[in-house]
């Protein structure tokens, strides 16, 4: 019996049948929607890559309800860009108090858990729009950005419906239990975020940093975990998940060094990676951590730079470099907004289960 036990302990943690089919949904999603961008030569192919990722990641299901806050997040960055940010660009404050309030709102759907997916694509898509829009010379220019979002939406619903009808669930998933949360939390959590990708906004902003949208956006999917708790241990299990990821994606990078113009090899390897540590992301819940800050983080970097024909070293050293310096002066922002936010008691965070 013992004996048993030993070697049964000694395979580790594995998925079950469930598990197996979300990873597989997760990795051929992303992998399809990589795929289809680079082969039509679309632009803002970030978009196409980590969106089935955050869609079959963040909810292992896929019903009316996850598609309507799906489409709802893209059209609240959408609006938010076109109107906000083209009339108050040259508002610099104005545009930072309104950058700021937009966050809040997708936030607090994310602490309030009415509407996690909701707060979660729009944060993301809304930062990431916000940069690229920011760098455009002309008003018009605008479009193609607004039109790429709104279309890789559309195909990434779609590829998650392909996704759950090749490998569907093979048993009942019970519902994930959400937190009782005070009203002091919420605050906390919506209030720190917030400040948080403003920040992240303002600081991109002022130092020009035109070629770090990975950075930036890695500084947003940090705060999925919406506070620091037990001295930062979600937090930092983000930042170990982006600097692995960088790592893996700079050595994908070098492995095709002199194949980057086979797309199939970039294909393999990607859906490869991907299914890899989607199982570390679903043995740890499902819930953002380290494995799926890997899987974002690369599938940022896959999705941003690599191509044929282009310096994939540089551009690889460049973003894992950024990304590095981003989570971490990221991290130490959440943790001074953290004890500031607690000084207070309409602010404090409590702990809950």
């Amino acid at each position: 019996m013992n004996n048993g036990t030993t070697e049964a302990a000694s395979k580790g943690p594995h998925l079950d049948k469930n598990g197996l089919r979300q990873a597989l949904r997760i990795a051929g999603g992303c992998t399809l929607g990589f795929t289809i961008s680079k082969l039509m030569n679309w632009p803002y192919g970030i978009f196409f890559t980590v969106y089935p990722m955050l869609l079959l990641g963040l909810v292992p299901v896929i019903n009316r309800g996850v598609i309507r806050q799906f489409i709802a997040s893209a059209g609240y960055s959408a609006f938010v860009v076109l109107i906000f940010q083209g009339l108050l660009s040259h508002l610099p404050i104005v545009m930072t108090i309104v950058v700021f309030l937009s966050f809040c709102i997708l936030f607090y759907q994310m602490s309030s858990g009415s509407g996690f997916l909701f707060g979660a694509m729009g944060a993301v898509g809304l930062s990431i729009q916000l940069h690229f829009s920011s760098y455009v010379s002309g008003e018009s220019s605008i479009y193609p950005l607004i039109v790429s979002n709104g279309f890789a939406t559309l195909l990434s619903i779609a590829i998650a419906v392909l996704m759950h009808g090749l490998f569907p669930d093979v048993m009942l998933r019970r519902p994930r239990a959400m937190p009782t949360k005070t009203a002091e939390s919420i605050r906390h959590e919506v209030l720190l975020c917030a400040s948080v990708a403003t920040l992240s906004f303002v600081v991109f902003q002022v130092l020009d940093l035109q070629d770090s949208i990975s950075a930036q956006a890695a500084s947003v999917l940090i705060l999925f975990s919406l506070c620091w708790k037990a001295a930062g241990v979600a937090g930092w299990q983000r930042a170990i998940g982006t600097l692995i990821g960088c790592n893996v994606a700079l050595l994908a990078q070098l492995l095709l060094y002199n194949h980057s113009n086979f797309l199939l090899f970039s294909v393999m390897i990607l859906w490869l990676l991907s299914f890899i540590f989607s199982r570390y992301h679903i043995l740890g819940g499902g819930v953002p951590g380290v494995g799926f800050g890997v899987l974002t983080t690369f599938g940022i970097l896959f999705g941003n730079s690599l191509a044929p024909n282009q310096d994939v070293i540089y551009s690889a050293l460049y973003r894992f470099s950024s990304v590095a310096v981003a989570i971490l002066v990221s991290l130490c922002a959440v943790y001074v907004m953290h004890h500031i936010l607690n000084r207070f008691s309409v602010t404090r965070h409590h702990t809950y289960d």
